[in-house]
């Protein structure tokens, strides 16, 4: 079905060839929500940016406008404002009609894309023998989010972790391993994780240190290269112990990704070094094969070479990416490649999208899109740091965020005289503090800082998940306490609007199509958490100020319908968030 916005789209389309002839169709209606109930409920400012065009005063145009323009179905008659604006204010008849047929709808209005592609989503992106870490929080959740909207508007999505497993950190860390611990480098399960992190920076320092070791551990890395099987297999258990406990993240998390790491396209290095020196791009500098970038400059205005291939043969993170994309467009058919990093990253985005686009490898009708976010920071506006000056360990942070969910489940448990079951308060306390964590990074606009709060995200007011699922907690509750089953309400139940609060609750309802639509486009999650935070205090102000249980028919089973579409908007949005709702809290 065809949002209101949309459905207001085409008759403004139609308005406008009737009003000043064929030369005006696809013309943009330039059509918003309104800003002040007062002006509408959607409004049109075409008729200034017309002005040029067509020679007469705005409000000439836009009476001229709205004598052709049909909208008596769904909109009382607009009004001209101003030097020109017209105001549009939804008809509740249109809105009723409107909420039933997206009532009925298993969608709830959302249509799926008209062209559906296939999507690659570049996220998380964690490094073999070294833990999971504040930083890759953002990069996980925001690519989560971003992958199941695109998946849910019906693309074909691949969600790739592009990890970190090749390169000079394997052979310093496998010298040191066999000097210090062996075993670990022939026998599964010889060290956890955290052993393994310590061990790779006694590795660095010495390596940094000791020129005899820089040797020894570039030897490895070219046996590495070689496929020898000593190392290859001692490589291999690096990255099944590193796997593994990325796993438990991410099962903790509810993100499933595919793997594919740097080393999967190594093979693929040595074609793009030839075909870039086909294109005539490719130039020796100092030993090293490098592509000069347009725009880019050093402090002596010189350009700013991309390096594919160092002096020592050995290749960067950008020959990887080149690779990477030309076998994400090629093998894997991608339409639009989203790469979701920190913003720090911008400029090497930036610099080999020039060289793939320069070397014909970007074909037409195909995007990559680099998705950049700010920094998590503490509460005094640092990045966040453990105490001693750490990076804070991804999974000290989740248990952190459930310990304290449960605390809190747990005082107010003992406040109200609550007895509940271990396995209650468990459960809880995991999807609270778990979807606290996840709301408070997708709620900011992703191109900021953040600052990391405990107390704000696990509090029950304010734009936060907890307030979200109350929501949708008391909806459930009043399921329970009018011993009501939503399901056998049926689609056909009639909503009435009256009520000034059941109007507000029902336009906002219908905006739903247009917000997913929003981030499928410009993949900025804090949008939807923006709509379900709305709609949570919009249908709380409802609650409050309209009887449900206790008002009489047809306007308790309206109301019942209202409160339904509302918990069905609020299961679904989160669900696009990565974030599942609860019963009872």
């Amino acid at each position: 079905m065809n949002s209101t916005l949309e459905q207001l789209k085409a008759r403004f389309d139609q308005a406008f060839t009737a009003a000043f002839g064929d030369g005006m169709t696809g013309t943009d209606p330039m059509l918003v929500p309104a800003s002040n109930p007062k002006f509408g409920d959607y409004q049109s400012n075409a008729a200034m940016s017309l002005a040029k065009k067509l020679g007469k005063p705005p409000r000439a145009i836009a009476e001229q406008l709205v004598k052709h323009l049909n909208v008596s179905d769904l909109c009382a008659p607009p009004e001209v404002a101003g030097p020109g604006f017209i105001n549009l204010t939804i008809k509740p008849a249109y809105l009723e009609s409107q909420l039933m047929a997206v009532g009925a709808d298993q969608r709830l209005g959302v249509p799926l894309a008209k062209t559906p592609q296939r999507e690659v989503v570049d996220f998380s992106s964690p490094n073999i023998a070294k833990e999971m870490h504040v930083g890759h929080l953002r990069s996980t959740i925001i690519g989560d989010c971003i992958a199941r909207i695109l998946e849910f508007k019906g693309h074909d999505v691949l969600r790739l972790n592009h990890v970190g497993d090749w390169g000079t950190q394997f052979g310093m860390l496998i010298a040191y391993l066999r000097e210090v611990h062996p075993e670990a480098l022939t026998t599964a399960n010889a060290l956890d994780l955290g052993d393994l992190v310590s061990f790779y920076k006694q590795a660095k320092k010495r390596f940094d240190e000791d020129e005899a070791f820089q040797e020894t551990a570039r030897k490895e890395v070219v046996k590495l290269q070689a496929g020898a099987e000593d190392t290859r297999r001692a490589w291999q258990l690096l990255c099944e112990q590193s796997r593994r406990e990325f796993q438990v993240i991410y099962d903790i998390l509810n993100v499933g990704l595919t793997e594919r790491g740097e080393s999967f396209y190594n093979p693929l290095l040595p074609a793009v070094l030839e075909d870039l020196e086909k294109t005539g791009l490719l130039v020796e500098n100092q030993g090293a094969k490098c592509v000069f970038l347009e725009g880019f400059t050093n402090k002596e205005g010189q350009p700013l070479p991309l390096i594919v291939q160092k002096s020592d043969g050995g290749y960067n993170y950008a020959t990887t990416d080149l690779a990477a994309l030309r076998y994400r467009i090629q093998q894997d058919g991608a339409k639009r490649i989203v790469y979701v990093t920190d913003a720090g990253q911008s400029t090497h985005f930036a610099q080999f999208f020039q060289v793939a686009k320069r070397a014909g490898w970007i074909p037409e009708g195909v995007q990559v899109v680099h998705v950049p976010f700010g920094l998590v920071l503490g509460e005094n506006g640092t990045k966040l740091k453990t105490r001693s000056g750490e990076t804070v360990r991804l999974r000290d942070l989740l248990d952190e965020a459930v310990g304290r969910a449960r605390a809190d489940l747990e005082a107010r448990l003992q406040e109200e005289g609550r007895e509940e079951s271990e396995e209650f308060i468990a459960e809880v306390a995991k999807v609270v503090g778990i979807s606290a964590v996840k709301y408070a990074d997708l709620s900011q606009n992703r191109n900021s800082n953040y600052i990391f709060s405990y107390d704000k995200m696990l509090a029950l007011q304010g734009n936060t998940a907890p307030y979200m699922l109350y929501a949708y907690v008391r909806i459930r509750g009043i399921s329970r306490q009018g011993n009501i089953d939503f399901d056998r309400l049926g689609s056909d139940a009639k909503i009435l609007l009256g009520e000034e609060t059941e109007l507000v609750l029902a336009k906002h309802l219908l905006q739903l199509s247009e917000v997913i639509a929003q981030v499928e486009d410009d993949l900025l999650p804090n949008r939807l958490c923006q709509y379900l935070f709305e709609l949570s205090q919009k249908f709380n102000k409802f609650y409050e100020e309209c009887r449900v249980l206790q008002s009489d028919e047809p306007q308790r089973t309206s109301r019942l319908a209202l409160c339904d579409l509302t918990a069905r908007t609020l299961k679904l949005g989160l669900s696009l968030l990565g974030i599942q709702v609860l019963d009872r809290m």
